[in-house]
Order: C-alpha cells, then sequence, then structure tokens
C-alpha cells in the first residue's frame, strides 16, 4: 500500500498539562474551563501568551502576543506561570504512549509528532479507525486531548491535524486538496508566515488555491526557495519521510534560545557561527565526521522548520559547516523574528575513514586535496589544543568576541 502519514498535535499543550497536573495535586482549577492563559508574571504584566484555553479565545487572545494586551482584553483572565519540567514529563508520557501503536515515531516538537501508519495499517479497519483509537487512548491514560492528522504527505498530515479542534481527526489525502485546503486563507498555509502573506497578497494571492495555481517562478522571484516550499505545500508535493528517534540520534548537534529574538541577517550568522563551532568541536573529540547537515529555526510564534543537505564529502571541519549552515537558513528564513537557531550534524563517520574526493574538492589541474582544507583542519586542532588545555574561553574568533562589561570596582 501507499505510504500513509498520521501528525498527531496535543491540544494547547501547555495549559492542557497544567490543567491535567491541577487535577492531580488539587492545586488548582481546570485551566481549560475558563479564559485562561500560560505565560509569564502577571504581577508584573510581562511575558507573551504561551498557549490559551478555547474560553480565553473568545476575547480574541492570540499566542505569542504580549500578556498586558491580553489582560486589556480579558480583566479576569487566569494566568499560570509555565513549567518547562513539567512539560517534558507530559511530553516524554506522550510519546511513550504512541510508541506502543507504533515505535516509527518522529518527534518535531515537545507536543506533536508524526507517525508512519504503514507498518500498522493491517492491525486496523482503516485509518481513521486507528486515529480515533489512539486519540482515545490518549485521552483515557494521559487525561489530555490531541487532534490526528491523516495523509499521504507528511505536511498534508500536519495541515490536517490543524484544522477545527479539539480532540478530532481529520484526514487531508491528496485527492483532497481542491475541496479541503485550496479554499482556505493563504495564512493557514504550513510555513506561510506573516511577511510571506503580505508579499503574496501583493501579487493577488489570497487563498492556498490561488498559491496552488500560479506561476512557481513568479512566487520564487518574490520569496526564493522558500516561495518555491510554499507553492510545493499548496500541491501537496512532499516526499519526506518518517525519522524515527534511533536515527535522529546518531548525531551531534547544539541549539540554542535567543535572549532576545534575532531579526536581522548578521546577527543570526554570529549565532550559526558559535553553534557550528560547538557542533565541530565535539564531531572532532568523537572522532566523527558529518555527510549531512540540518539548521532548525525556531520563530517568535513557536513554529518550527528544518532544512538539511548532504555534502559532497564527510567533515569535521567549523568553517565548512558554518558555510553550509549560512546557506541552509538563507533558503529556509522567511524574515520573521527568529527565537530559537540549531544545528544537527547527522549521517557520521569515522574520523579516520577513507574519503573519496570530488571535483569540488580539487584545484583545477591538480590531484591533489585542497590546501585549504589541509589550513582548516590544522587550525582547528590548534584551536581545540588551545581550549582543551587553557579553556573554552581562552580563545575566541573576533567576531564572536564580547568584551568584558566593566563593573563599579573597575571605575
Amino acid at each position: 500500500m501507499d505510504k500513509l502519514f498520521f501528525h498527531i498535535d496535543v491540544n494547547s499543550a501547555f495549559l492542557s498539562w497544567t490543567s491535567v497536573e491541577n487535577l492531580k495535586t488539587g492545586k488548582g482549577i481546570d485551566l481549560r474551563t475558563v479564559p485562561s492563559i500560560i505565560g509569564g508574571d502577571s504581577s508584573k504584566r510581562h511575558g507573551i501568551v504561551l498557549a490559551k484555553s478555547i474560553p480565553a479565545k473568545k476575547y480574541h487572545i492570540e499566542t505569542a502576543e504580549p500578556i498586558g494586551s491580553a489582560l486589556k482584553k480579558c480583566p479576569s483572565l487566569i494566568i499560570a506561570p509555565p513549567d518547562h519540567a513539567m512539560y517534558q514529563r507530559y511530553s516524554q508520557a506522550l510519546m511513550e504512549h504512541l510508541a506502543s501503536f507504533c515505535p516509527d515515531l518522529e518527534q518535531v516538537s515537545i507536543d506533536e509528532c508524526y507517525m508512519d501508519y504503514t507498518p500498522i495499517a493491517s492491525h486496523y479497519d482503516s485509518p481513521a479507525a486507528a486515529a480515533a483509537l489512539i486519540k482515545d487512548s490518549v485521552y483515557e491514560k494521559l487525561g489530555f486531548t490531541v487532534n490526528v492528522g491523516i495523509s499521504d504527505r507528511k505536511v498534508l498530515a500536519k495541515m490536517a491535524s490543524d484544522f477545527r479542534k479539539p480532540n478530532l481527526v481529520h484526514t487531508l489525502f491528496c485527492s483532497e486538496l481542491r475541496t479541503k485546503l485550496w479554499p482556505l486563507p493563504i495564512s493557514r498555509l504550513f510555513l506561510c508566515g506573516r511577511s510571506s502573506v503580505e508579499t503574496l497578497s501583493k501579487l493577488g494571492i489570497v487563498t492556498i488555491g490561488d498559491l496552488a495555481l500560479s506561476n512557481p517562478a513568479i512566487v520564487t522571484a518574490h520569496l526564493k526557495s522558500h516561495g518555491q516550499t510554499l507553492w510545493n505545500y499548496a500541491n501537496g508535493i512532499d516526499d519526506s519521510e518518517v525519522v524515527t528517534q534511533e536515527t535522529e540520534a546518531k548525531g551531534i548537534g547544539n541549539s540554542t534560545t535567543l535572549s532576545a529574538d534575532v531579526t536581522d541577517l548578521p546577527a543570526a550568522r554570529l549565532v550559526l557561527l558559535s553553534l557550528s563551532e560547538s557542533v565541530a568541536a565535539r564531531l572532532r573529540e568523537a572522532k566523527k565526521r558529518t555527510l549531512c547537515v540540518t539548521v532548525e529555526i525556531k520563530y517568535a510564534s513557536f513554529t518550527s522548520v528544518s532544512h538539511q543537505t548532504i555534502l559532497h564529502a564527510p567533515t569535521d571541519s567549523t568553517d565548512s559547516i558554518y558555510e553550509t549552515a549560512c546557506r541552509l537558513f538563507d533558503e529556509l528564513w522567511n524574515n520573521e523574528p527568529v527565537r530559537l537557531l540549531g544545528i544537527r550534524a547527522t549521517k557520521l563517520c569515522a574520523a579516520d575513514e577513507p574519503v573519496q574526493l570530488s571535483l569540488f574538492d580539487l584545484p583545477a589541474g591538480s590531484g591533489q586535496s585542497c590546501p585549504d582544507s589541509e589550513k582548516r583542519q590544522k587550525l582547528d586542532k590548534a584551536l581545540d589544543s588551545i581550549r582543551s588545555r587553557y579553556g573554552n574561553d581562552s580563545i575566541v574568533r573576533g567576531s564572536l568576541y564580547q568584551p568584558k562589561k566593566k563593573s563599579s570596582a573597575d571605575t
């Protein structure tokens, strides 16, 4: 049979998990039943809305909205602080429960994952029946609800799970695009952020169907490679597979949640350089090289996206990983504020494993490896040696150097 995918998404995860914890411990009420949000400090009116209840939606409160703004819309709004350790426990419990149905899971955030339904298809009467069983079992065992999207394409399963909520199962097969997806506003398309919506609207593209039927060359001219990605998604074009947790674990990565949202390219490149140094150093310490580099972006809206590429040859070079990460970021970024950046190296091989050089690694008219590569290796080894002996802060790239602020004792 053809591949079938489920996308399983917790309904208002942070608020749902807090509510379940309140009911278990008796420390609070079920926030799902009243106008409420998960957010920052209510006394200081500081922070943003991380999650909201269905009753809060009636006041037009939005995720990522400042808490002060939300309180103006609903002065009686109940605000609960975030508890990330508790969220992690519930997330782990969810993934372990879902793995009991099918181990072929790809967790893409703390509250959502893809499941490859194909290996377990023979166990159920239909995909819809299996999805309903999974959905109901989550509520019965764990106390919170999920939506399940079903499709023959991963990206369409994701969009199906975002249809009407909560606690529902939806399908969105390629054969259903014209009736279910194309009439929706372009803002409902996965990865189509505010700036992309504005650009497309200027081109007269208002619905997902408008985009699907448009000339992709025109869209790409205005939105670069991201425009091609959006056009593909509008037409249900997505050949990605479920990447299981076991495969994902065979890699080395690092990510950072930024103290302030990054809104410009130079600032993003500095973060990518720092992450590249960390990942490359860990590769060299593990005596590994990578053949695949992935860049992850989490926007201020908490939407996460990633993009990966296969390299011409395995590498453990900081510069090579950084250059690749910058290219991936340029292809992926939609110009919205960035909250988190991450780099991951996968498809690892031993550092001493023979490497077949490609034409890209050889200078014209030479049978030797590129001198630049040798210089990079010597530089990286020298930096590793200095940091190992004197500490990570003993030597820093000029672009990453930040002088220490003088204290009052220094003046």
